[in-house]
């Protein structure tokens, strides 16, 4: 069954910040390679850019949202860990966002067409921090 996960970040700096610069220069990139990647079936995007920077979530402008739709949990991690840009990326995730004290990632299945909408993900999201981790929605780390 299609997997919906949402991942969002809390930024260090404003994104017009030029210690966001290496960040959104590779946006385009890496949303390019997600979307040729095996397994990608669907993403949130601005538009007019190559990421979702401009949407909101939980009324705080300082989230950054990325929210897409895989065909299965392995599809999306062989994205994750597999795309070598992507991995150095979340290596410097630091340096661009801060260090998360609660969940910032969920996924959930949903039924094959389906297209979540920020307020489903944002409902999953807060599931998930009210009810922790099990078979309806769960981070992208569980291994259930």
């Amino acid at each position: 069954m299609p997997l919906a996960q949402l991942n969002i970040a809390r930024t260090r700096f404003p994104l017009d910040d030029p210690r966001m610069d290496p960040f959104l220069a590779q946006l385009a990139d890496v949303n390019a390679a997600a979307e040729q990647a095996p397994g990608f079936v669907w993403r949130l995007r601005d538009e007019d850019g190559p990421g979702a920077t401009g949407q909101r979530i939980l009324d705080d402008d300082g989230l950054i949202v990325n929210l897409s739709v895989w065909a299965d949990l392995e599809a999306l991690r062989a994205f994750v860990v597999g795309y070598d840009q992507h991995r150095v990326a979340l290596q410097s995730r630091h340096d661009w966002f801060e260090r998360a004290t609660e969940p910032m990632t969920a996924c959930w299945e949903v039924e094959e067409g389906h297209v979540p909408t920020l307020a489903e993900a944002e409902e999953m999201l807060l599931l998930l921090r009210r009810d922790g981790a099990g078979p309806r929605v769960f981070p992208f780390s569980y291994r259930g």
